[in-house]
């Protein structure tokens, strides 16, 4: 899983990354302080399972769990600012479009105080609704090049040929066959004309990766009243106030013992001595959060992993009965699932050879035999018998 963070420049998108990576990268008030993409690793934070099972605690590999929330890596990718014409260039837009092919999902940040325009200059009142709309435009023109460049590849073909000739863009057949029936096209043979083609990319855009909306820089005043009118004249679109300012502020002051903060919280505890400037700073920071419900900077990776994409946290094990793997390490792997992952799924995620000789699936928690097509659940614990 891939999440890419996109947006104009100078709207905040590589704070929202380095807040979210703990990785530092260039941070200016002024257009296309990132050229190269910048790629990390989130951590999720989610209640683990050793709690629901009556455990003590966990042995969590590849990440931590800490009064009982797991943490769990996501993939991102920080991309340069796209500009209006990006699909055609404009800005090294098609390189950084480009970027994006593999992504499962967009974070889209905008200035939700309305100060910088499209092209990230100073503006006075610089509406979300043309900002939000304007790459949404982008992203599917981008679209339809790709899909008219390689349609040669796949006309008078079938699927498994388009599949092949697509793959680059990150969506499976059943999703380019699900954007075909959507547009009312056939897929036995793809005799398609240039209008056809154009409905089929509109429908895969449509229907294929989830984009949600992070109205940043929400601290400045006036900016949260501007993003609930926004969400009311966008009511289809996911919209998130945030400020990546204040949660890199929360970070620092909690990297110094000045306060005890935990990322995603809604509050913070003061424990060091700040002098009365950064108390009073604080404290602004607070109301902000008491309105916002935190700084709404790892909601956004929250919604769009489970909301958006729908995935699911499951744990498995080879003893059923300990909830462990065969060296005795208490759940030791959080995997994040599709939804709709089968029992059969999860055993070639973990190794071929185990859904190769797979007999069943066993819930740990209820010692309930599981079918190769049973579909998990978030928070399963799951043991996978194979043959010998």
């Amino acid at each position: 899983m891939l999440i890419g963070i996109i947006g104009a420049p100078n709207k905040g998108k590589s704070l929202i990354f380095s807040c979210l990576t703990s990785i530092a990268v260039g941070v200016a008030d002024y257009p296309f302080t990132t050229i190269e993409p910048n790629k990390g690793v989130a951590l999720l934070r989610v209640p683990c399972a050793h709690v629901a099972v009556g455990l003590a605690k966990c042995d969590a590999r590849g990440g931590h769990c800490k009064n009982g929330m797991r943490e769990i890596a996501v993939p991102l990718l920080d991309v340069a600012g796209l500009v209006p014409g990006a699909s055609e260039g404009k800005g090294m837009g098609n390189q950084f479009l480009d970027d994006l092919r593999t992504a499962d999902g967009f974070i889209q940040v905008v200035d939700a105080s309305g100060r910088t325009d499209l092209e990230g200059n100073p503006a006075a009142d610089f509406t979300l609704e043309k900002e939000i709309g304007f790459l949404g435009a982008e992203l599917e023109a981008w679209l339809w090049q790709v899909v008219e460049r390689n349609a040669p590849k796949f006309r008078f073909r079938g699927m498994t040929e388009m599949s092949a000739a697509l793959s680059g863009l990150g969506y499976d057949q059943p999703a380019l066959a699900h954007a075909a029936q959507t547009a009312g096209l056939r897929v036995e043979r793809i005799e398609w004309s240039t209008e056809d083609l154009k409905r089929f990319t509109h429908a895969l855009y449509a229907s294929g990766k989830p984009r949600i909306v992070a109205a940043n820089k929400a601290d400045i005043a006036g900016a949260l009243q501007r993003v609930g009118k926004a969400k009311t004249g966008l009511a289809a679109t996911s919209i998130m106030a945030c400020s990546a300012i204040y949660e890199q502020a929360l970070q620092k002051a909690a990297a110094s013992g000045m306060i005890k903060y935990e990322a995603g919280a809604a509050d913070f505890e003061i424990t060091g001595a700040p002098d009365a400037q950064q108390k009073m700073a604080l404290e602004r920071i607070r109301a902000f959060m008491k309105e916002n419900g935190g700084t709404g900077v790892h909601a956004l990776l929250h919604h769009m992993v489970f909301k958006q994409l729908g995935m699911q946290v499951v744990y498995p094990v080879e003893d059923e009965n300990r909830y462990t793997d065969r060296t005795g390490t208490v759940l030791p792997d959080a995997l994040l699932v599709p939804p709709h992952t089968t029992t059969l799924q999860l055993a070639e995620r973990i190794h071929t050879d185990l859904a190769k000789s797979f007999v069943c699936g066993v819930d740990a928690r209820t010692k309930r035999r599981l079918g190769k097509d049973h579909e998990l659940a978030d928070g399963d614990i799951v043991k996978i018998v194979a043959a010998r």
